[in-house]
């Protein structure tokens, strides 16, 4: 088993949350992991990318080669855009279609989505309207995890677990809210994989 995936979008928008919940979900299930962060201006509104590479062997770079990506996970669909290089022929593209609008020129939004929805494997989803729906608008990257889950090759419940571990500390309800969006992100998926 091995999985190379590129995580991308906006400060603020959960990125490093994701991140987290799958390198905890594949520790325990005893896999390798390596992890390269790149925050830029995060604090600010700026991009922030994570390289995670997950493999039942060991693993000796932790960042991802041109076209070496299974998969891009990203909660901003500029930001998708912007890692398309670093995925693989067959690999996946799951984005977030809500903008987050932080610079002057930002690309024209349906221009942004035509090419999104041109690219063959690809899911796109409103998550912010979901997590909003779901009744947990600050949720909406575990919406974009959920979405993600099914081609990550993790137990669905070591994903689960890992929100456990990582929001635990902050009360079971942001626990059972943070579930219920990677479950309805998940569910979205199954539908359109």
């Amino acid at each position: 088993m091995k999985k190379d995936i590129i995580l991308a979008g906006v400060g603020g928008q959960g990125i490093l949350s994701i991140a987290a919940i799958i390198g905890t979900a594949a520790i325990e299930s005893g896999l390798h992991l390596k992890q390269a962060e790149v925050h830029g201006m995060s604090q600010r509104g700026g991009d922030v990318q994570s390289h995670l590479r997950i493999s039942d062997k060991p693993i000796h770079s932790d960042l991802i080669p041109n076209g070496g990506a299974d998969l891009i996970i990203s909660v901003e669909p500029m930001e998708s855009l912007r890692y398309l290089p670093y995925l693989s022929e067959n690999g996946w593209l799951i984005t977030n279609t809500k903008a987050f609008v932080n610079i002057p020129n930002y690309p024209n939004y349906d221009d942004l989505m035509n090419t999104i929805r041109a690219f063959p494997n690809h899911i796109s989803l409103d998550a912010d309207e979901i997590a909003k729906n779901i009744g947990s608008p600050r949720s909406m990257n575990m919406v974009v995890l959920g979405a993600a889950s099914t081609f990550l090759d993790l137990p669905y419940e070591k994903l689960e677990e890992g929100i456990k571990i990582i929001f635990g500390r902050k009360g079971e309800k942001i626990v059972e809210a943070n579930l219920s969006a990677m479950q309805a992100g998940r569910e979205i998926a199954k539908q359109n994989k």
